[in-house]
């Protein structure tokens, strides 16, 4: 390392206790040197205490700590017997730290909206209709078990998921109604599905055998619904050959026809033709059953759309998906039922900056100051349902009045813009750290929706919902 220089050309004095770079780097390598070539000659038994300290940096050995009140409820109390008598935290009161004060942003679920829902569609039910409240994907991210129970409340009596693990959720947070699982889970599951008592979708043979022959070694039924293909041609029974399905597996004393049903592909769109299709298909496929001495059970076939929209196609049950959580399904609902969007998100703001006009905010900097304007940023980003789509398009509210989101959306933070002119009457804003901000939700005059970010996004709010409720923000209800 000779060739390194001291630092020092073309100078003509130096403090003479000072080291260039230059001979501190070649003075360590020449330490190492020795060291690796003489044990001897490593460092002693107080130098490796300099380590150990060093790991112990959290300490404070200089003073009698004087522990505040909001940090003395996560410690645990000191044991005099013990040589550090001092107090160290309790991981069980850690854990009772709330999730919001841990990061400075949240989903809120408003539970009565729910409520409201659900008797708002019940209401509009033929006496002895059934309705299922559908609550995969984690209730639309609104929290499958709250949502669950809340909608049996409220005048649901069955309850639909995607997968045999929701159900298991659903069953292991004591909720005991019905739950169909809406498509034909894997033969490897069916242990679970007669452990906690859970209806399968049927259309293969193969399962359906198996399901029995499962069920009837432990001296169970096995109930299931049968899955109809109408048109959508996703998955089931195709509408032409239910009877023949039927008499495949029929003969098993095991099974046990609870329902029957389909899924509407078009009943949000404008144009009915290919819903009156699949609804002329399923009626005959039902009325086929019946004619083969089949009785179908539970009839059901309306989603949230074909609930509110077409009352001939109600049958024994409907399902109630996107609109339990407060969204329509389609403009044509809009004046047709009231419904109340259940989440809201939320924030508080963790930074704020007067940007001098000019300078560039966020990655790629597309958005620039034009000056007298503060940024400030709230903890949220596209890892937590924020779609990094919507960066400067979509707004945010503080106190009421609606501010726009500037900069690209970071995967785990966000800015906004908060204008410091005045302009006449209007009232200047001067948020501060700890400033609640409504990333959705409504607040005085202005509103952010969910269905204004799908639309801008060209995408349906189950999409936003869920990504907002299944990241990592916590929920919390009200």
């Amino acid at each position: 390392m000779s060739d390194i220089p001291n630092g020092f050309t073309g100078v003509p004095r130096r403090d003479p206790d000072f080291v260039s770079a230059g001979d501190a780097i070649r003075a360590q390598e020449a330490s190492a040197r020795t060291y690796a070539s003489a044990p001897s000659a490593r460092p002693s038994a107080a130098a490796s205490a300099t380590v150990e300290q060093a790991a112990d940096m959290w300490k404070q050995p200089t003073a009698t700590p004087v522990v505040s009140k909001s940090l003395a409820k996560f410690l645990r109390a000191a044991d005099p017997s013990a040589a550090d008598a001092a107090p160290g935290f309790d991981p069980d009161k850690l854990r009772l730290l709330p999730e919001v004060d841990r990061r400075w942003s949240w989903v809120e679920i408003d539970l009565s909206a729910i409520r409201h829902n659900a008797m708002a569609v019940k209401s509009r039910l033929p006496r002895g209709c059934r309705l299922m409240a559908v609550v995969k994907a984690d209730a639309y991210g609104h929290g499958a078990v709250r949502c669950a129970k809340t909608a049996l409340n409220s005048g649901a009596e069955y309850l639909g998921v995607a997968t045999v693990d929701e159900a298991v959720e659903l069953r292991e947070g004591l909720v005991n109604a019905p739950i169909l699982v809406l498509g034909e889970p894997p033969i490897t599951s069916i242990p679970l599905l007669l452990a906690y008592k859970i209806m399968p979708s049927v259309y293969t043979a193969e399962f359906a055998i198996q399901y029995a022959e499962a069920a009837d070694s432990l001296g169970l039924r096995a109930p299931f619904h049968l899955k109809v293909n109408t048109g959508m041609n996703r998955i089931g029974v195709r509408h032409d050959e239910v009877v023949s399905f039927m008499h495949q597996v029929g003969f098993h004393r095991a099974l046990d026809l609870v329902g029957t049903f389909t899924h509407f592909a078009t009943a949000d769109c404008a144009e009915t033709l290919d819903f009156q299709i699949q609804a002329k298909r399923f009626l005959e496929a039902i009325a086929a059953l019946r004619s083969a001495g089949i009785n179908p059970g539970i009839v059901h076939a309306a989603n949230s759309a074909a609930a509110i929209r077409y009352p001939d196609v109600h049958f024994d049950m409907v399902r109630l998906g996107i609109s339990l959580y407060g969204f329509h399904p389609c403009p044509e609902t809009y004046t047709m039922i009231d419904l109340r969007p259940a989440m809201s998100v939320h924030a508080r703001i963790t930074d704020t900056k007067l940007v001098p006009m000019s300078e560039g905010v966020s990655y790629g900097m597309n958005y620039r100051s034009p000056g007298s304007v503060k940024i400030c940023t709230v903890p949220i980003g596209y890892a937590d349902g924020l779609r990094r789509g919507l960066s400067g398009n979509t707004n945010f509210i503080v106190e009421g009045r609606a501010l726009r989101q500037v900069g690209n959306i970071c995967m785990d933070q966000c800015m906004f813009e908060v204008d410091l002119r005045t302009y006449g009457t209007r009232r200047r804003l001067d948020p501060q750290i700890g400033d609640e901000v409504l990333i959705v939700g409504a607040a005085g005059d202005a509103v952010v929706t969910i269905d204004e970010m799908a639309e801008k996004l060209g995408t349906i709010q189950h999409e936003i919902a869920i990504g907002f409720g299944c990241s990592r923000l916590p929920r919390i209800y009200r």
